[in-house]
């Protein structure tokens, strides 16, 4: 926190494994400080094996890069993140949710899979909630425009008024929502041929 505050960081690469306080505490302190509002967080993980990754992402994180990444892929992962963009593929969307299900107790979906209530999910629109199903199954503005037929422009628009709907700091955060709401389920996702995977 110091050190972000002092360096008046535009992007913080966080380990979740840390001695003192670990990297979800840290995560949750810098993205619900008021003074920090612009700050990105982006997790360090080995995918296959660390289940915290979406209680991160929970906390306020924007996403996540391997712990094995090239200098290439690491300056490219800042460069998304300082732009707002979640760091999430289809895949890795999918398969953090399953661990989410399978590892806290199925709480995203509720006993009955229904999901639980998101706040401000049931003032969005047909074609926000529609927005948001894609954005959960890892597409781009660009790919959305596309699956929509409008412009990235319009995408832009809606995606600005989601987020602000939801209070949703990022794109990651806009995920997380459609998941837990339930709006989008595990291997459901809009990313794939099986359509927007919406609920209404």
């Amino acid at each position: 926190m110091d050190v972000t505050r002092r360096e008046r960081a535009d992007v913080v690469l966080m380990d979740i494994r840390m001695p003192g306080t670990d990297g979800i505490a840290a995560t949750r302190e810098i993205c619900t400080d008021p003074a920090l509002a612009g700050v990105k967080v982006v997790i360090l993980t080995t995918f296959e094996q660390d289940e915290y990754v979406f209680r991160a992402l929970r906390a306020g994180a924007c996403g996540f890069l391997g712990k094995g990444a090239e200098p290439h892929e690491l300056l490219s992962a800042v460069r998304v993140a300082a732009a707002g963009d979640a760091l999430l593929s289809p895949a890795a969307a999918k398969g953090l949710i399953r661990r989410f299900r399978t590892h806290d107790g199925g709480t995203a979906g509720g006993a009955d899979g229904e999901g639980r209530p998101v706040p401000g999910l049931d003032v969005l629109t047909v074609r926000e909630r529609e927005v948001l199903a894609l954005i959960a199954g890892g597409l781009s503005n660009d790919e959305i425009a596309g699956r929509l037929t409008v412009s990235p422009l319009t995408v832009k628009t809606h995606v600005n008024r989601t987020m602000g709907k939801l209070g949703a700091r990022d794109r990651a955060q806009l995920v997380v929502a459609a998941y837990e709401s339930g709006l989008v389920r595990p291997g459901t996702g809009a990313g794939g041929d099986g359509g927007s995977g919406t609920s209404g």
